[in-house]
């Protein structure tokens, strides 16, 4: 019933237009009543991309077994950068699994700002999920957080890059090779990480400036001064020239 509905809404979605089309005709055309419908999908968007949620947590069942060697990339559990890039590999399958569907649905999104505005929601998900992944394992590191949410974006924007060539094509050029010439670039830049230990001091040794630097330095200082409510405005004054190191007139 679930695939019905799915082409059912696609197959209006083409003829009258995804705006044209309402709930009830694609019902309709299914042999359905409405009940059924939003038991499988909560609105109209969501037949749109019925698969996602299944691809989100299978994602996130990949991402969660950390003795699973890579699949298609160059490394496995111990890599985290192969390892994300394997579970966006996940979210291509899914594309692939159809491409006559994906390359209908990419243009249907391409004509409605609505489902583009759906389908970057639902790529914000994917990109939360391996976020997370990695802030785990680079948890305790110097910049982990900043390291993990960076690398996430750009797995999501490779596989993206890939896959919207795929797509451009009709289907027709080679999913795999597109999304993974761009997860390499990804790979390339942050993999092999070289600093697994934590950094409790990551601006090093403080370097205290001499000379022309350190007056430059003084003339940069900032002073705070902590003056009595009610304190006369020469004794204000004077309290700063003091902290200054300047003598009062």
């Amino acid at each position: 019933m679930r695939d019905s509905l799915v082409a059912a809404a696609f197959q209006l979605f083409l003829e009258r237009g995804y705006e044209q089309t309402t709930v009830d005709e694609i019902v309709a055309l299914a042999g359905v009543g409405r009940r059924s419908f939003f038991r499988y999908f909560p609105s109209k968007e969501d037949v749109v991309f019925p698969d996602h949620e299944r691809c989100l947590a299978e994602m996130n069942d990949f991402l969660g077994d950390s003795s699973g060697e890579g699949g298609e990339g160059e490394g496995g559990a111990d890599d985290p950068v192969a390892r994300v890039c394997d579970a966006a590999r996940v979210v291509l399958r899914m594309y692939a699994e159809n491409p006559t569907f994906s390359v209908q649905r990419y243009r249907l999104t391409k004509k409605v700002p609505g489902l583009r505005t759906y389908e970057l929601s639902v790529v914000w998900r994917y990109e939360r999920a391996l976020a997370e992944y990695l802030r785990g394992r680079f948890a305790g590191r110097r910049d982990g957080t900043l390291r993990a949410d960076v690398i996430a974006a750009a797995v999501v924007a490779a596989h993206n890059n890939g896959l919207r060539s795929w797509l451009r094509s009709d289907g027709q050029s080679d999913a795999t090779a597109e999304v993974d010439h761009a997860l390499a670039h990804v790979q390339q830049v942050f993999g092999s990480d070289p600093d697994p230990d934590p950094d409790p001091d990551p601006v090093g040794p403080v370097q205290r400036p001499t000379g022309k630097s350190a007056k430059r330095a003084a003339d940069d200082d900032v002073v705070v001064v902590i003056s009595r409510r009610g304190a006369p405005m020469w004794r204000v004054v004077q309290e700063v020239e003091t902290a200054l190191g300047r003598d009062p007139e």
